[in-house]
């Protein structure tokens, strides 16, 4: 039995938040129990012997408030010296906290109906719900109130505090144009059958070292039935799944282990003591939901608009003038997606040009060019786990490339991870990149990126190439560049990057062979 298996069985998990209190009249933490912090959406940052903390934040069903915002903004300036991220499972994170300053926050979170509980930690965490929920014309039925219900009966819920590791989930009713289920433990997909609604259901994607994407379990189901399958998935998952080894502990061992139809036979006979019923899989995203960027139809004449981050960073006072934006000209609310961005709804079509001139005032302008499609990890500068500087040199990328990529008539993802733990899926990007070190002869360390080559979460559903050799941190504006030229002369019309390499063969895209040939083509 691992330390951390060990210790949620001395300490059911939950109990941090009695814990906690205690560690901030204190000013310090029990370092046998720091694990536990997990559970309430805390971990130590780096340096961790400095003490400090950084905070997930999970937003229910992906929908706050312009004042929720400004809230979230000055909790991020008054404790996190500015510091404010979406990430890519539609929550907020702090950094620079101190133990002292949690409960206060944890006070003012409260009435804003955001939540650190199950954020992280080995149960079910943040539920993705499609931010294009309620709004987008082909949306088969509005997952909000599932989403919703799903709080405390599956997320902070006791019963699922002990789970072998992690478990994400997802929902949405616009399975053509969203494919973040491929990665996520359980993915509930709406789609019509014979012209009834109902849902799709994959189990056991996830990424980290060793990629699965999830399979189809075969089933079609009513929407008041999803929550509790997921329920009984979930258990299913903690009655059965691993806890010798913890890099071998998600479901999607298990369901490789078990093959997915014994493990729907064991949802079926030991937990919900019926059949599902077979049906058929739903429509496909062909770029998995890297396309939905910019300006967008609503169902009710209005218009959402997805604005692009940049990484997911986003300052306290550009916060806050988001949501002064999101007052003037929508209805007060806003949504994050999976992609580190975030979405201003019901804004009139008189008003887009308005408000795009605004957003792209403060460098928020909701393009759909690379700004909206790549994201980072939070990466060495605070993640104890990484190896490579990721957020800054992203952004950097971005700035660099953005010019010279306008003209692309598809979407193209790049995904940049400081380590191999995959927090943003560098395995189902057109370009995945994966921070690791190089050790030269003399003991200098140089960190590098391995590259993974024409993933994706859209039409392909499948994991990248991962090519030989691995880009040197400071050629990776050159290496990405040439890699973008290559494709935007040579690409046929409509053909995605995935297409593009299947037909010209990813060796082409090896980091030695792009970054000779730039030599010669610059010498």
């Amino acid at each position: 039995m691992s330390d951390i298996e060990a210790l949620k069985k001395e300490v059911p998990p939950f109990q941090i938040f009695d814990l906690i209190p205690q560690y901030a009249a204190q000013g310090f933490i029990d370092p046998e129990r720091i694990d536990l912090l997990k559970w309430a959406g805390v971990y130590p940052q780096r340096p961790q012997e400095d003490g400090y903390l950084m905070m997930r934040v999970r937003v229910p069903a992906a929908e706050f408030s312009s004042a929720t915002l400004r809230e979230v903004a000055n909790i991020a300036e008054e404790y996190g010296r500015g510091f404010l991220d979406v990430t890519d499972r539609q929550a907020f994170q702090f950094h620079w906290l101190t133990i002292d300053k949690i409960p206060a926050i944890f006070d003012r979170l409260e009435p804003l109906g955001l939540h650190p509980k199950g954020a992280c930690g080995d149960t079910v965490r943040a539920v993705i719900a499609s931010p294009l929920a309620g709004l987008d014309a082909r949306e088969i039925i509005d997952v909000r109130p599932i989403a919703f219900a799903m709080e405390g009966t599956l997320t902070g819920n006791p019963d699922f505090q002990d789970l072998p590791r992690k478990f994400k989930m997802s929902l949405t009713a616009t399975p053509e144009l969203e494919g973040i289920h491929l990665i996520n433990d359980i993915g509930f997909l709406a789609h019509r059958v014979n012209g009834e609604v109902g849902f799709d259901v994959w189990v056991g994607g996830g990424l980290g070292a060793v990629a699965h994407l999830a399979k189809r379990l075969g089933v079609f189901i009513r929407p008041d039935e999803v929550v509790e399958v997921g329920q009984a998935i979930t258990a299913a998952y903690r009655d059965h799944g691993y806890r010798q080894n913890r890099k071998k502990s998600r479901l999607k061992f298990l369901i490789k282990d078990l093959g997915v139809e014994r493990f729907r036979e064991i949802v079926e006979t030991e937990y919900l003591g019926r059949q599902l019923p077979d049906g058929p899989s739903a429509p496909v995203a062909r770029f998995g939901g890297n396309d939905v960027l910019g300006v967008n139809p609503q169902a009710d004449g209005l218009n959402y608009v997805v604005v692009a981050t940049t990484v997911g960073r986003i300052n306290p006072d550009k916060a806050r003038a988001l949501a002064d934006l999101a007052d003037r000209y929508g209805k007060g609310v806003l949504r994050t997606t999976a992609f580190q961005n975030m979405v201003i709804p019901h804004v009139r079509t008189e008003d887009v040009a308005a408000l795009s001139e605004a957003l792209a005032a403060l460098n928020l302008a909701p393009k759909t060019t690379l700004r909206g499609t790549t994201i980072a990890c939070t990466g060495n500068q605070f993640c104890r786990l990484a190896l490579t500087e990721t957020k800054a040199r992203t952004a950097a990328l971005v700035d660099h490339l953005e010019p010279l990529t306008l003209a692309l008539d598809v979407p193209f993802t790049i995904n940049l991870t400081g380590c191999s733990n995959a927090c943003t899926r560098y395995q189902v990007a057109d370009l995945g990149f994966m921070g690791a070190n190089r050790t030269d002869k003399d003991g200098t360390v140089h960190e590098v990126y391995n590259v993974h080559l024409a993933g994706s979460i859209g039409q392909a559903q499948r994991t990248g190439t991962k090519l030989k050799g691995a880009v040197p941190a400071e050629q990776l504006n050159a290496y990405t560049e040439a890699v973008l030229a290559d494709f935007q002369a040579n690409k046929l019309p409509e053909e995605s990057f995935v297409e593009y390499a299947d037909r010209v063969g990813h060796e082409r895209f090896t980091p030695d062979t792009v970054l000779a040939a730039r030599e010669l083509v610059t010498a």
